[in-house]
């Protein structure tokens, strides 16, 4: 299984970004798939996974009412709606796939976000 990530960039507080997330490979429908993020001087944290077969997401509680986890299983994606960010957001943001929540079998490179105050 290879994971693209794409969609970071520059945004001012309050604003939106959308990061996607292309598997190839097999996905099953058992697995999750999700992400985690690491900001500067911080650990990795987990951010959101969603279940590939029945869809059922879950958020950490810093992103939760803000964040958005979804999937489009004919195109084996794996989209995050980031709205109302604020600066410490700031991470890079790594989308992974696998059977556990988090800490996931599969990664992608990465892809960095900014939010400026």
């Amino acid at each position: 299984v290879q994971l693209q990530a794409s969609g970071g960039g520059l945004v001012q507080a309050g604003g939106s970004l959308r990061l996607s997330c292309a598997a190839s490979g097999r996905i099953f429908s058992s697995w999750s798939m999700g992400w985690t993020r690491q900001g500067p001087g911080k650990e990795r944290e987990f951010v959101a996974n969603i279940r590939w077969g029945a869809g059922t997401t879950y958020y950490v509680d810093s992103v939760k009412g803000r964040f958005t986890i979804s999937r489009d299983n004919g195109k084996k994606m794996v989209f995050l709606q980031m709205d109302s960010l604020k600066p410490e957001d700031t991470a890079v943001y790594y989308c992974g796939a696998g059977a556990s929540i988090g800490d996931y079998a599969y990664w992608g490179q990465g892809t960095q976000v900014t939010v400026s105050s």
